[in-house]
């Protein structure tokens, strides 16, 4: 397959969660979006802070850019969203798959939330459906729903050449993503990754995560051929039993994300932080033996 899109990717690694934010744009239009911006967070301090959004920031407006879209590809558990600092900087509207709602109704009851949250979808600006399509300049962008992680997830595919998959899938020699979030499901996962892995073989992956073993360094990009072959977890021939069972033995030893209790209160909100108290105080909430 020629690689016919207009579609040009810079890609931005969090060294402290070890996540990857995207700025893709068209070459012609200069149209732009961003994937999955990370606020930084000091667990220990509870302060926030923009530098590491602001380097997505500087490269928009750098470039000309101009920024339609920030994109999220679920409620991450291992950092907090910047989608709002994007937004007010840059504008842009807020995107997330419809399945959201379900997680926000899970949530809402682990962290016991004020009764006017509600967990419709209305924090974010846009709720994409399985196989919805949109455009940004020339480039065209479909969803896939890919459940498994959390029941949310979905894909970006633009112009049927590259996908970016936040969690589902990581690098070959690191596999996928762990499924004992509340609303996981190994075999959902599964099948959701073979959904993906249909695609052409040319097609390039993008992931939100890299966690390399010793000796590589943060990649960002492979390929659908590369994770048939190669992938440590789902390469052709492994059966959905066999991978249910590896990942459920797996995810049993598996510590929580350091930042779970923080980042999921946050992002089911769109990234806006819970609301102040009378005297402007913003509290997020700890819930005891419920992870």
């Amino acid at each position: 397959m020629t690689n016919t899109s207009q579609a040009q990717v810079k890609a931005f690694l969090d060294d402290d969660s070890e996540t990857f934010s995207y700025v893709v744009w068209d070459a012609s239009s200069l149209a732009a979006v961003i994937i999955d911006p990370v606020l930084d967070f000091d667990y220990k301090s509870g302060r926030t802070a923009t530098t590491g959004a602001q380097r997505l920031v500087d490269f928009v407006r750098a470039n000309d850019l101009n920024l339609e879209w920030i994109l999220e590809t679920h409620a991450h558990a291992d950092h907090l969203s910047a989608a709002p600092f994007i937004k007010r900087e840059l504008g842009g509207r807020i995107g997330i798959g419809e399945h959201i709602q379900e997680v926000q109704k899970i949530f809402k009851n682990v962290f016991d939330l004020e009764k006017e949250f509600l967990p419709n979808g209305a924090q974010f600006d846009h709720l994409f459906s399985d196989g919805e399509s949109f455009t940004v300049g020339t480039m065209t962008f479909e969803v896939m729903h890919t459940p498994g992680h959390t029941p949310a997830d979905i894909a970006y595919i633009i112009d049927g050449e590259k996908a970016f998959v936040g969690d589902t899938l990581f690098m070959p020699d690191v596999g996928t993503a762990r499924c004992d979030f509340p609303g996981g499901s190994a075999a959902t996962l599964f099948r959701s990754i073979k959904k993906l892995l249909a695609l052409p073989a040319t097609t390039e992956i993008y992931i939100c995560h890299d966690y390399p073993p010793e000796g590589r360094e943060h990649e960002c990009r492979t390929t659908v051929a590369a994770q048939r072959e190669h992938s440590k977890h789902v390469h052709d021939g492994v059966t959905e039993e066999e991978f249910v069972r590896m990942r459920e033995e797996r995810d049993a030893t598996l510590a929580m994300p350091r930042l779970i209790l923080p980042s999921i209160q946050v992002n089911i909100r769109a990234g806006e932080m819970p609301p102040a108290d009378d005297e402007g105080k913003v509290y997020l909430k700890l819930p005891i033996n419920q992870l």
